[in-house]
């Protein structure tokens, strides 16, 4: 074929993915707003955003998914951040208050995105039965960190328990209160530091753990076994860490 009529090449308008699933997310928010999350379909998503059914589902595996960060790929984020700090001590607390930051500059990124989800898991039993699953998520992700690192440790590994729980439970009291409207974003990021820096006092040190500001960590976890059978190991750490 002679090169003057060889068909050319028109550029397209068609969006990329990244824009299609930011389309389907905020059709989806703002139809869940409109009519309740239960009475949105797939199908009211996809024609809202402009997109067939078969795009939505390319993009999100189930209406569930259009909620929710991509917590894969958040999780390897804080994952690969908690391997660089692999010495007990300082560089222990840092790595872990910089990963720990990583997915609370994510939310603060989404703003009314992130709230929105607040306000729709608050009032959706399985939408908060999904966000608490994704809590223990990273709860496991800094538990394993910090069991690597007091290794054979007497008591470490409900250190490890206890620590990684106080870490989730400090991320997510300050993400409330800026979920809330109760803090700015930078004072979010400032109470983080804070709270981590209290939660953080009994993190592995090389067998002689910082005190936190407060003197004293209080833990408040679930766990499955029965109180008597918890309560010998927790004093057994406890005698291993004494009180300052």
């Amino acid at each position: 074929m002679p090169a003057s009529n060889r068909p050319t090449s028109r550029p397209t308008n068609r969006p990329g993915a990244s824009e299609v699933r930011d389309r389907l997310r905020a059709a989806a928010f703002a139809l869940f707003e409109e009519r309740g999350y239960d009475a949105t379909t797939v199908g009211d998503i996809a024609e809202a955003a402009g997109v067939g059914r078969t795009t939505f589902f390319r993009a999100f595996g189930s209406k569930e998914d259009v909620i929710f960060p991509e917590h894969d790929a958040l999780l390897e984020r804080v994952r690969s951040r908690l391997e660089t700090a692999t010495a007990p001590g300082a560089a222990t607390r840092i790595g872990i208050a910089e990963a720990t930051r990583l997915v609370l500059e994510h939310y603060l990124h989404e703003g009314d995105l992130a709230r929105a989800r607040y306000r729709l898991t608050r009032t959706v039993t399985t939408l908060r039965d999904r966000e608490l699953a994704s809590t223990l998520r990273y709860h496991r992700v800094y538990r394993d960190a910090l069991r690597a690192w007091t290794g054979e440790e007497a008591g470490g590994d409900l250190r490890a328990e206890l620590v990684a729980a106080a870490v989730v439970t400090a991320h997510n009291h300050v993400l409330r209160r800026w979920l809330r409207g109760v803090v700015d974003d930078a004072t979010a990021v400032e109470e983080l530091g804070l709270a981590l820096d209290r939660a953080l006092g009994g993190a592995p040190s090389g067998g002689s753990p910082q005190p936190s500001e407060a003197g004293t960590s209080i833990v408040v976890l679930r766990t499955p076994y029965d109180v008597d059978a918890v309560l010998p190991a927790l004093r057994r750490a406890l005698a291993d860490d004494p009180p300052r």
